[in-house]
């Protein structure tokens, strides 16, 4: 999942640093997947790596749902790219399923001191992994899209 996200940011970082930012967010979120991934059981203490992961997971949603998406369709709009407008509202429903998962997934584990099952949190973990995934792909089918249509007429502008 990393060497996805490392991919996408060599593949359009630089597009624009609202992009480049979330393309960072998403890096950072697969890291503190994995470290929490790795990790044999929590300490007693208060549990930093699932606070951190949920931290970042929450941003990134909220930063695809609230800017990325948003900037994408109007771009799409602007430029009257009709593929790219369709092809956002066949993927959006799927990415807002995932976005629910992800979200339930924060409300049951992000707050302090929730209680963690560690077994039942890495299982749900591990179905999120696969669904983020899923949903990293979706992302950069769309940027690869609305990218590559527009590329050549914002060179010439």
């Amino acid at each position: 999942m990393l060497d996805s996200c490392t991919n996408s940011q060599e593949r359009w970082g630089g597009v624009h640093q609202l992009i480049d930012r979330w393309l960072a967010e998403r890096k950072q979120m697969v890291m503190n997947y994995t470290q929490l991934r790795k990790r044999q059981a929590p300490s007693s203490a208060p549990d930093t790596e699932l606070a951190a992961f949920c931290d970042t997971l929450v941003d990134y949603l909220s930063a695809g749902h609230f800017e990325i998406y948003e900037q994408l369709m109007r771009e799409a709009e602007d430029f009257k790219d009709q593929r790219g407008i369709e092809l956002a509202h066949q993927v959006y429903p799927r990415i807002e399923t995932i976005t629910r998962e992800a979200v339930t997934f924060n409300d049951t584990y992000g707050q302090p001191d929730c209680g963690v099952d560690e077994e039942t949190m890495q299982a749900r973990l591990h179905h999120l992994g696969g669904l983020l995934h899923e949903r990293f792909e979706l992302e950069d089918c769309l940027i690869e899209v609305l990218h590559t249509a527009h590329k050549d007429m914002l060179s010439t502008v």
